[in-house]
Formats: structure tokens, C-alpha cells, sequence
């Protein structure tokens, strides 16, 4: 009898699972170890090399002369050119008792050299340090983060968690929230609409996931909840695997009104009643609202004396660029009409130029 016809014994399926977790969770605790031991030599490196110049005056071309030495006794080894032996010294000068306590020790060598040359501040660079250990931000993630200084807007949004959460859960919950969003990446033009905001967030989804942060899960746009005899429709739906509860987006592109947050609440207690598991640990459902403005006093009285958590948010979408800039930029119908005034009014036989078989077309709104 071949290998292949052999009668898998019962419970083998869940023994090979559970042996390949094992491993695979093994390989990653490993990599882990040897990453936090390799920054660590990183910054035994540069502590010498910061000693020993400060001592003797040693001067930059020391350490070009180390680089050339280095790699020619660990031929095999990266890691020992002259750029990341100046780096080690500037991480021995940013930590000078040690690295090892610090969150920036779990992160990879190429995560550090960003905190290094972003963040001069201590407290700054180790909250980020401590979030993208956490949630394992890439690179370009913790570049996103710290370019639109993420640890100024975390937990900046009024809302109502410390009365209507448990004090553990409401810390939890402000992480979370974010004072504005920064949603430039969606290039929407002046005069928008919320079914633009909407349409441009759900086709620029990744990016939107990236912004909110670890754990998000989408559900939907205009998930239907069906209540009494009608239907119910909130903007954006999503699940947070960390809190393990739903998140409902409700979105005005101006000022955030009583009405909205009253409306706001209505689908959090119908996402509550109608989507919500508790027996399978489902948390109370937050809502966030995600206005262009807002009154931080008319927040405060929407809120008073409502038992849903809910927020009030505000959203930037051309942050970016400079006040005095943005007016002379061109709108999208403006470009398309450039476009059409390529046909020459002489030469109505003027077309626009092709790709392949297609013939460009100008944008439509």
C-alpha cells in the first residue's frame, strides 16, 4: 500500500495543524530574538565607537577605515558599512543606557534608521517605536504614521467612552480614534459630495485601512439594517479585531450637526441588536462621526446622556498642500476641458492620442 492510500488515523489533521502552528510560531519568536540581538550588537557598536571618539578625537574617517576592516574579517556579514556604523553611534547617542528595555529593540534595522532620522524627540520616537511593535506597521507605514503625526491626533475626538465603556475598554476605544483624519491621499476636488467622499474612501480602501490603523476590518458601505418596516443604511460598516466589536463611519462633508450624531446613534443600537454576537465576546458597537467641522460644545451637549460610545471626528482632505496654493490648483473639470481644447476649432479631424487601440477619453464628473 502506497503513501498515499494510507488510512489517515483519526485526529491526525488536527495533529499535523497543531505541530505546524508550533513551528511556525517557533520560527517567528526565533526571528524575533535574532533581530532584538542584532540591534543590540547595533548599539554595543556604536556605544564603542561613540567612547572611544569622544576619548581620542577621532574624526569620520575612522570609522571609514572600521567599515574597510570589518568586512574584510566578516566577509559574509551585511550591516558594516560606513553609513550603518555612523547610524550605530547616533542610536548609542539616542539610547545611552540601553536599547534592550526599549520598544525600538523589536523593531528591524530599517524601522530604527527612520525613528532616528524623523523623531529627535525620546518620548515620540518610542511611543512610535512601541505602535508599530505592536501592530507590525511596515516602513512605509511608520513614514505614513509619523508624516501626519499620528501621536498628536490618537484620542484628540471628543466623545462620550469614559461614561459609557468600562475604564479598560474606553482606553482601549481612544486609541482607536484619531483628530482629524488625514485623508489627502483621496485627491478629491473643491464642491465634493458625501457620495464622493464615500466612493473615493471604499476605491482607495488600502489606504483608508492604513490611516485607521491596526486591527480594522471592513464589512461594508451601506450595509443594510432592516428595523420595524424599514431599511437603514450607514455610510461604512467595520469590525475591530482587537476590540472585538463593530465600528460604524458615518460621514458629512460640513459641519457636524446634533441631528447626525442622533442618527449615529440610532445605527449603533440597530448594529447592536441585529449584527452583535456577546455569547461569541462581541463588545458594545462604537460609532464615529466623520465631519469636515466641528463645535466642540455642541458635541458635548449631542453627547450628554446617551448610553451608546460614540465620537465625533474631523477629516483633512488637501492638508498637504500650502493655504495660498490650493486655488490656482486646476479641478478635474478644468483638465478635461483642456484636454478637449487639444482639438484644434480648424481641425475638427484633431484627435487625442491613443494607447494601444484605445483612444484616450477626458475625464467625466
Amino acid at each position: 500500500m502506497s503513501r498515499s492510500e494510507e488510512i489517515e488515523p483519526a485526529g491526525y489533521g488536527a495533529l499535523l495543524e497543531d505541530i505546524k502552528s508550533q513551528v511556525r510560531t517557533t520560527r517567528v519568536h526565533a526571528a524575533r530574538k535574532v533581530n532584538a540581538e542584532l540591534i543590540i550588537l547595533y548599539w554595543k557598536i556604536g556605544k564603542l565607537i561613540r567612547a572611544r571618539q569622544s576619548e581620542e578625537g577621532w574624526g569620520a574617517r575612522v570609522i571609514a577605515r572600521l567599515a574597510d576592516d570589518l568586512r574584510t574579517e566578516f566577509p559574509g556579514m551585511r550591516g558594516l558599512s560606513q553609513r550603518n556604523l555612523v547610524y550605530m553611534r547616533t542610536l548609542a547617542t539616542a539610547y545611552p543606557d540601553s536599547i534592550a528595555q526599549h520598544p525600538a529593540a523589536q523593531l528591524p534595522w530599517g524601522h530604527i534608521l527612520v525613528l532616528l532620522d524623523r523623531l529627535p524627540d525620546p518620548s515620540v520616537r518610542d511611543w512610535y517605536a512601541s505602535q508599530a511593535a505592536h501592530h507590525g506597521w511596515s516602513r512605509a507605514t511608520l513614514v505614513h504614521h509619523i508624516t501626519s503625526d499620528r501621536h498628536l491626533r490618537v484620542g484628540a475626538a471628543p466623545n462620550n467612552f469614559p461614561t459609557t465603556l468600562p475604564a479598560h475598554e474606553s482606553d482601549l476605544a481612544h486609541e482607536i480614534l484619531q483628530d482629524p483624519y488625514n485623508l489627502d491621499f483621496l485627491g478629491l476636488d473643491a464642491g465634493y459630495s458625501e457620495r464622493d467622499l464615500e466612493d473615493a474612501l471604499i476605491g482607495r480602501l488600502t489606504h483608508f485601512l492604513t490611516e485607521l490603523g491596526g486591527g480594522f476590518s471592513f464589512v461594508g458601505r451601506q450595509y443594510k439594517l432592516t428595523v420595524g418596516n424599514s431599511d437603514y443604511y450607514p455610510d461604512l460598516l467595520f469590525f475591530h479585531l482587537g476590540l472585538r466589536r463593530f465600528v460604524v463611519f458615518e460621514l458629512k462633508i460640513g459641519h457636524a450637526e446634533p441631528e447626525h450624531i442622533g442618527k449615529l446613534n440610532f445605527y449603533v443600537n440597530a448594529v447592536d441588536d441585529l449584527l452583535r454576537k456577546p455569547e461569541h465576546g462581541d463588545g458594545t458597537t462604537i460609532g464615529i462621526l466623520l465631519a469636515a467641522d466641528r463645535d466642540d460644545i455642541v458635541v458635548e451637549y449631542a453627547l450628554r446622556g446617551l448610553d451608546s460610545p460614540l465620537a465625533v471626528s474631523t477629516y483633512t482632505t488637501h492638508r498637504s498642500l500650502p493655504a495660498d496654493v490650493r486655488p490656482a490648483l486646476p479641478t478635474a473639470a478644468d483638465l478635461a476641458d483642456a484636454i478637449r481644447d487639444v482639438r484644434h476649432p480648424n481641425n475638427p479631424q484633431t484627435t487625442l492620442p491613443r494607447t494601444g487601440n484605445r483612444q484616450l477619453s477626458s475625464p467625466t464628473r
